[in-house]
């Protein structure tokens, strides 16, 4: 199904610039009963963490949901260190409903940036790249203090201008030992934001964030631009909450899971939906937006000459979009 939707798309699809991008990050989904396989968090509540892989649709679209989810384990002090084993099964998941998996580049917090789960990505005939977090050890922190002034390369932002206050650099020496062949780390440093608290790892008053990647034919600057914009990921996780996400409303785990395939299915259709039918701005409207303007629309159905309309309220502020948008659901070709 989604290669038929991606394939009626056409140059709106995921994979029309040759490549797709998929997120992985867990959701944390309190409890507030009693549930089967909840497990303590960090902030002294009760939940489930589900891990969950989101395809995007880049700066011009939303995102949709990919695979099946993955119970992540418990966040509490290991959130850093959970097993790279349900990151991989997640991503197997995956990869039987990204039709272009070959051509994936797998983007993670530092929740990824494991020894196992980064030699898991980098085995050979997977194909896949890869741009994960990773945590500021040590032995990073002082090759961060080494880099000369003349390495560090100004950050720019998705427009191409030049970001006041920020800098990247790539690390090489002991700090990549132990790791895949290929691998690069590169460091960023910026100027906090007033009010943000420094962490023990920064340097000069600077915060300090790490990333890994196997990809070769990028500038740093580039290619740390591509992993900021994982933060899209976390409006996936909004829009998930917003049609099902917010709680898990049932007992058992299998239900619990079931549950979860319902919502991932909500967001494929919210997400396909613009995707075909929308343009511009529109494409961009989460759950939320969409029910309230588009979904939630009063009509009347009307029967004349044998055939039946729907007639949209003249004075509902939509009802050009919504009209448009059937037009292009009807020109679609039936590619099936």
């Amino acid at each position: 199904m989604r290669e038929h939707v991606w394939k009626l798309a056409g140059t709106a699809a995921p994979d029309a610039a040759g490549q797709v991008i998929v997120d992985l990050d867990g959701v944390l989904v309190l409890d507030h009963s009693e549930k089967q396989d909840a497990t303590a968090t960090w902030k002294k509540t009760c939940g489930h963490y589900p891990l969950m892989a989101f395809v995007d649709h880049g700066s011009a679209g939303s995102g949709e949901a990919g695979g099946r989810p993955a119970q992540a384990g418990q966040r509490g002090q290991q959130h850093r260190c959970r097993p790279h084993h349900h990151r991989s099964t997640r991503l197997g998941a995956t990869a039987e409903e990204v039709p272009a998996w070959r051509r994936t580049l797998i983007r993670t917090d530092s929740g990824g940036g494991t020894h196992e789960f980064v030699a898991w990505l980098a085995q050979r005939g997977r194909w896949l790249s890869y741009s994960v977090g990773m945590t500021i050890t040590e032995q990073i922190h002082q090759a961060i203090l080494k880099v000369p002034v003349t390495a560090w390369t100004a950050v720019i932002e998705p427009g191409g201008e030049i970001r006041d206050g920020a800098w990247v650099a790539e690390l090489s020496g002991d700090c990549l030992e132990g790791w895949p062949k290929g691998m690069r780390l590169i460091v960023r440093k910026e100027r906090p934001h007033p009010g943000t608290q420094l962490r023990i790892t920064d340097a000069d008053g600077l915060r300090l964030t790490c990333f890994a990647t196997n990809t070769t034919v990028m500038p740093i600057a580039a290619l740390e631009l591509r992993h900021r914009q994982r933060a899209r990921a976390e409006d996936r996780i909004r829009a998930a909450r917003a049609t099902g996400l917010r709680n898990l409303p049932l007992h058992d785990t299998a239900q619990n899971r079931i549950w979860l395939e319902v919502v991932q299915l909500a967001l494929d259709l919210l997400a396909w939906m613009p995707m075909l039918a929308l343009t511009g701005e529109t494409r961009r409207w989460e759950p939320r937006r969409l029910r309230f303007r588009l979904l939630s629309a009063a009509t009347q159905i009307v029967t004349t000459a044998r055939r039946r309309y729907l007639r949209f309220a003249r004075h509902w502020p939509w009802t050009g979009v919504i009209t448009d948008a059937l037009a292009r659901l009807e020109a679609l070709p039936n590619l099936g």
